[in-house]
């Protein structure tokens, strides 16, 4: 069951390192038989070690196509409840908390556009990728598919009980940012929760992608903690993950 599930992010995520570690070390083994000096030998080297290891890194340790975990067992910890997924994808933070949490419930929205091609490629649409990995998953029938924006929800106010974004807040500008919490503020009761998690370039990303993986909505937590109080949240819990920063926040 596990093996049908398909989040699509692109193959070179995990396994480009492999391509580069291939190609370089043909190019040892080509200048250790024809007697190059030792300033390239030593630098294809060095790259060879580094695509190897950087391979390891992306494969198991950020493992970006793997299922995610909750960052925090503070996030609904009633276990039940109604969840909206800001910028579902294919569905790796809406298993996420289906898996953890089985007595919730999840509205997975995405505008499932140009966006979401971008990211994952053509091929099925949005939404029936989406539906494929929750049924691989055997968890469809307490998820609801949604085409909407983030930025203009399509909800009434005060609906959900918590609401969860990961990866998906941070590729917006400052505005819609601020539109976006906001909007989530709206449809959250009181007392309900918003756990997010964004990329940020820690130690691991910098040293796997470099300045191969740009991302310009990268924020420090004090940058998106400012964002949630100025949306009207108080932030109760906030930690790193690999490539990851989360925060928990709670609408007073």
């Amino acid at each position: 069951m596990t093996a049908q599930i398909n989040f699509g992010y692109p193959w070179f995520l995990s396994y480009g390192h492999l391509v580069v570690s291939a190609v370089a070390l043909a190019f040892w083994l080509l200048g250790r038989a024809r007697h190059w000096s030792k300033v390239p030998m030593v630098l294809i080297a060095a790259v060879t070690l580094w695509s190897s290891a950087a391979f390891l890194v992306a494969r198991f340790y950020l493992n970006v196509n793997g299922r995610l975990s909750l960052p925090t067992e503070k996030f609904l910890v009633s276990g039940s409840g109604r969840v909206l997924d800001m910028g579902a994808g294919t569905g790796r933070s809406t298993l996420m908390v289906l898996e953890a949490r089985p007595q919730a419930t999840v509205v997975a929205l995405d505008l499932f556009g140009e966006s979401f091609k971008q990211h994952f490629g053509p091929g099925q649409t949005g939404q029936e990728r989406l539906l494929s990995n929750l049924k691989a998953a055997g968890v469809d029938q307490r998820a609801t598919i949604q085409t909407g924006d983030m930025r203009k929800l399509p909800f009434e106010t005060a609906t959900f009980d918590a609401v969860v974004s990961t990866y998906a807040i941070d590729h917006l500008g400052r505005y819609a940012v601020t539109a976006a919490l906001s909007e989530a503020s709206r449809v959250l009761k009181p007392g309900g929760e918003f756990l997010m998690m964004v990329i940020t370039k820690d130690l691991w990303l910098k040293f796997t992608f470099g300045p191969l993986l740009l991302h310009t909505g990268t924020r420090s937590a004090a940058g998106w903690t400012t964002l949630f109080h100025d949306a009207g949240f108080q932030v109760v819990e906030q930690g790193p993950r690999p490539g990851t920063l989360y925060l928990l926040a709670r609408k007073p």
